[in-house]
């Protein structure tokens, strides 16, 4: 679902489908299977076992990223896009340091229709220093005092935004695409994947549907309040704290009631074979839409159509020719199974973890 409210706020309706809080949806549900994954080899083996956890982020998310990367550099120099990608910016790219760059020298010196990896960069800095942090909060504190610390660190972030937007006069351009100011809508599904996890803690006491209902009702109006509340520095700065509280509640009752009417649609067949595709559907929904809008006289309607039609066809394609032989050869190589997750948990688990893990989010 987050791959589409971005895609569709990129093809025709900027100015009405919030496509930043899709990018946020998918920094709060990578936050969310993640620790799931890590909390289940924890209570399993007693230990993180971290090159393992390196290992599958390198084979997952790297090759489609660089071969979406080098086929955007080939099409720019054979004159299909014609942009003003430099070296250095395709570097900042490959090195994960896409947002900061952006932040400091604009998007024009990267591979064309690309800049959108940003959010990339985010999760990469984010998976390098997670489950190595987890791993030392796992020796002190139990689920609960975990998730009052990065709760606490959730706070520290919002203060930090909050200097920067109203002392420092800093810009939505660092506030938006900085790890140091996003960091904080992972780690709200991280707090969610420790403590109260509704696929792992269902033998726990929570309250009952009426109550779940309407802290619903609740999650709803906040989101609705953010995206309709147009402050440029409230959007900067308590937005992201907002809508992050706003996701815990709705993603709880998303994975522990998933046979709600509200929410069972998202366990069809399509919408599974769309959560498989999503990241490479992220990453090549750009490039489609700019190649249809440079070389194809259409309307936004006739171009948006046949974008997710060829947006859909490269990422299935990228998803069974890259993806799934990049995980074969791993477990070929490396002896390494894929965790197994409960039949019941609709969180399928590694390849709904790492489908979500680059929106890509």
């Amino acid at each position: 679902m987050a791959a589409l409210i971005v895609f569709l706020s990129h093809a025709a309706l900027p100015d009405l489908i919030p496509g930043a809080f899709g990018v946020t949806v998918f920094f709060f549900l990578s936050g969310y299977l993640i620790t799931t994954l890590l909390r289940r080899e924890h209570e399993s083996t007693g230990r993180i076992a971290l090159g393992s956890f390196y290992l599958r982020r390198v084979y997952r998310i790297l090759p489609p990223m660089y071969i979406v990367l080098i086929l955007a550099v080939l099409l720019d120099l054979t004159g299909v896009f014609n942009s003003q990608m430099t070296l250095r910016g395709v570097l900042a790219q490959f090195a994960h340091m896409t947002n900061y760059f952006m932040i400091y020298f604009g998007q024009s010196e990267f591979a064309p229709a690309t800049s959108l990896m940003w959010s990339l960069a985010v999760e990469e800095h984010f998976y390098l220093l997670f489950p190595l942090a987890l791993g030392l909060l796992y020796r002190h504190f139990k689920s609960r005092g975990i998730a009052g610390v990065l709760l606490a660190v959730c706070g520290l972030v919002l203060l930090w935004r909050m200097y920067l937007v109203f002392v420092s006069g800093y810009g939505h351009e660092y506030t938006y695409f900085a790890t140091d100011t996003r960091v904080d809508s992972l780690l709200y599904g991280c707090i969610l994947g420790v403590w109260r996890n509704p696929a792992l803690d269902r033998s726990e006491r929570t309250p009952g549907k009426r109550t779940w209902i309407a802290l619903l009702a609740v999650s709803i109006g906040l989101l609705l309040f953010t995206f309709l509340y147009r402050s440029e520095s409230f959007r900067e700065s308590f937005r992201y704290s907002i809508q992050g509280i706003a996701l815990f509640s709705l993603f709880f009752c998303a994975v522990r009631f998933h046979h709600w009417p509200i929410f069972a649609w998202l366990e069809t067949r399509p919408m599974r074979a769309m959560g498989l595709i999503s990241y490479t559907f992220y990453l090549v929904h750009i490039p489609c839409l700019e190649l249809l809008k440079r070389h194809f006289d259409l309307g936004v309607w006739q171009r948006t159509a046949f974008a997710f039609v060829l947006t859909v066809a490269v990422s299935t394609a990228m998803y069974y020719l890259v993806e799934r032989r990049m995980a074969a050869l791993r477990r070929r190589l490396h002896g390494r199974k894929k965790p197994v997750m409960s039949k019941a948990d609709p969180t399928d688990g590694e390849q709904a973890s790492e489908a979500a893990a680059a929106p890509h989010r």
